[in-house]
């Protein structure tokens, strides 16, 4: 049984940040009154408050005023130094859980020193509870730190505890990859119009059987390449586009990961 936590503080409730925060009170995994949130951005605030969290301007208000079980780390890596700085002495022996992308465990250790560091990379489709969040351990946090967290996060995505040198992987598979799809959403349309279609009614027909195809993949629990095959008739139409399409796609998807994993290193420095 995951150890109980009662209460966490989101330093940041932007796009991500705030995804996780709205999303575990909507689905009834945390009361409102369990979180708090600390931004800069009034209008941030005023959503937030609107659902019943409690809001702070700062973070060092937040931890000082709220004094949470958990803090959650939802910034820009490029700005987390500066963010964490004033927080690091009020933090020492708490649980810091950061979704900073790139920003590694030594890093985040050295800026914090003495915290239960437990790293995640969620991805944007945690607004919809349908989402992916990788996790990992620092050097001073143990298990019975983890297995609340993931349990947690559950509630929104499938959540999966690894190796640090795994995390930046996962992260740019599940995190890129909602741009990926929509890219794939985009050409196919645009590939359609340029065949004939009229814009707006191809767009509707794509995205209708995108939504279609996610929800018989989730249902049958199929492989993809067995789904593949069931709408793929022998010397069809459909086994004819696949073989053209799939070598290129590949090629360029490992591109696409490489070149997400190459700036995650610059982001960490490395």
């Amino acid at each position: 049984m995951a150890k109980q936590l009662n209460t966490f503080g989101f330093v940041g409730g932007g796009a991500m940040g705030g995804a996780i925060a709205r999303g575990l009170v909507e689905r009834g995994a945390l009361e409102a009154s369990q979180v708090a949130v600390a931004d800069p951005s009034e209008q941030v605030r005023t959503a937030f408050g609107e659902l019943g969290v409690s809001c702070f301007a700062s973070g060092s208000e937040m931890v000082g005023a709220f004094d949470p079980d958990v803090v959650v780390i939802a910034v820009k890596p490029q700005v987390l130094p500066g963010v964490v700085a004033p927080l690091a002495e009020s933090l020492r022996g708490r649980l810091v859980v950061s979704i900073a992308a790139g920003v590694k465990i030594a890093t985040l250790e050295g800026l914090m020193p003495e915290v239960r560091v437990v790293r995640c990379m969620p991805n944007l489709p945690m607004q919809v509870a349908s989402g992916a969040v990788a996790i990992t351990k620092g050097t001073l946090a143990t298990d019975e730190d983890v297995a609340p967290i993931q349990e947690l996060l559950s509630h929104l995505a499938v959540a999966r505890v690894m190796r640090e040198d795994q995390l930046d992987v996962a992260g740019v598979v599940t995190g890129c990859s909602p741009a990926f799809f929509a890219l794939f959403v985009d050409c196919l349309t645009r590939a359609g119009v340029e065949a004939g279609l009229p814009s707006a009614d191809c767009r509707e027909m794509v995205e209708s059987t995108m939504r279609g195809v996610a929800e018989q993949l989730l249902s049958s629990g199929d492989h993809p390449r067995s789904y593949m095959e069931r709408v793929s008739s022998p010397g069809g139409t459909t086994i004819k586009a696949t073989r053209a399409l799939e070598p290129d796609l590949f090629l360029a998807t490992c591109d696409a990961v490489d070149a997400a994993l190459a700036r995650t290193r610059e982001l960490a420095g490395e």
